[in-house]
């Protein structure tokens, strides 16, 4: 099983990134997804999930309107996008394979996403 993201930098305030995570060795649209986030000196925060199907998804308080989850399940890929970006959401975002419920099983490297002027 792999998963790696990609599409983090460095953008200004109210600016977007769309980040992706590119997953391998396991049958993608059978797994719920999740994107979780960490950011310097604090400890992770889960930021929104999705079904298999994409026909179910879900956000933190703090990014619920801004960001959107979906998938591509004929890619095996996982999106986020992120507008409307603060310097608040600045931290390294992972892609883990799992939900709330059944847990976390695999991760992905992270990818830094900076939101700074």
């Amino acid at each position: 099983v792999q998963l790696v993201e990609s599409g983090g930098g460095l953008v200004q305030p109210g600016g977007s990134l769309r980040l992706s995570c590119a997953t391998s060795g396991f049958t993608f649209s059978y797994y719920g997804m999740t994107w979780v986030r960490q950011a310097p000196g604090k400890g992770p925060e889960w930021v929104s999930g999705i079904n298999g199907a994409g026909s179910r998804t879900s956000y933190a308080d703090s990014v619920k309107g801004r960001f959107t989850v979906s998938r591509d399940n004929a890619k095996n890929t996982l999106y986020l996008q992120m507008n409307s970006l603060k310097p608040e959401d600045t931290a390294v975002y992972y892609c883990a394979r799992g939900d709330s419920m059944d847990g976390y099983d695999y991760w992905g490297q992270g990818t830094q996403v900076t939101v700074s002027s």
